[in-house]
């Protein structure tokens, strides 16, 4: 068991699998709390401050989607993990356009979901100081803050969306691939035998935030991946 876990809160109406998800976490060293509803999760999630939200998205009342899609919009720098069986490429890809982190389908495994989670805190700056404020072009970008300006103007950013970033800026000039955008920002394994839209959705909804104040200088290459241009 790892010290020095962190807050979790888990989203799950089906008893086992939430009293599950919980025992797992706190073996590995976390405090997780279960509740049973999308209700009930808005409410816990806006009055407690928890390092990870880990969703179902077949909830009574509120969805999943429902409740991210208003949990992102209230707390954007929230890390979100939705831990689901609808694992559809189009529910996946909405899981990611609500403000998903990260997205695990049921079945899993118990060594994937301490992977993923362990992974995401990393990426949220729960488990380590977030690095240095650092230049994208006209734009300074603070990972504490997740935020980035520009002259007057000020963006919200994700944990993922500051990740990207990150990783394109040290890539400064070069093609960084899909593959490997997948395997660094969103922790994936195996991704040659992953066919998604995932990337080319964040990078999309990233591109529509900077350029609504300024040109985004990254540069899709067609067929390879994406490249910091500035």
């Amino acid at each position: 068991m790892q010290r020095g876990g962190h807050a979790i809160l888990v989203v799950e109406d089906e008893p086992a699998i939430r009293a599950g998800v919980c025992d797992i976490l706190a073996f590995h060293g976390h405090a997780p709390t279960g509740v049973a509803c999308g209700e009930e999760g808005l409410r816990a999630a806006r009055d407690g401050r928890y390092a990870l939200v880990v969703l179902d998205v077949m909830l009574p009342g509120l969805s999943g989607f429902e409740l991210c899609r208003t949990l992102r919009a209230d707390q954007p720098e929230q890390a979100i993990l939705m831990l689901t069986a609808r694992g559809a490429e189009a529910d996946v890809l909405e899981g990611f356009r609500c403000g998903a982190d990260d997205y695990v389908t049921k079945p899993f495994s118990v060594a994937e979901l301490v992977a993923r989670v362990a992974a995401l805190l990393r990426r949220s700056g729960a488990s380590e100081p977030p690095p240095a404020p650092f230049a994208f072009g006209a734009w300074q970008v603070d990972p504490a803050a997740r935020a980035a300006a520009c002259g007057g103007a000020r963006i919200a950013l994700t944990a993922r969306e500051v990740a990207l970033l990150a990783l394109l800026a040290r890539e400064r000039g070069r093609i960084v691939s899909r593959r490997r955008l997948l395997a660094e920002v969103w922790g994936m394994r195996h991704v040659e035998q992953i066919h998604t839209r995932t990337v080319d959705v964040h990078i999309a909804k990233l591109r529509r935030k900077i350029e609504a104040h300024a040109p985004a200088p990254i540069e899709t290459v067609r067929g390879e991946g994406y490249r910091f241009t500035a």
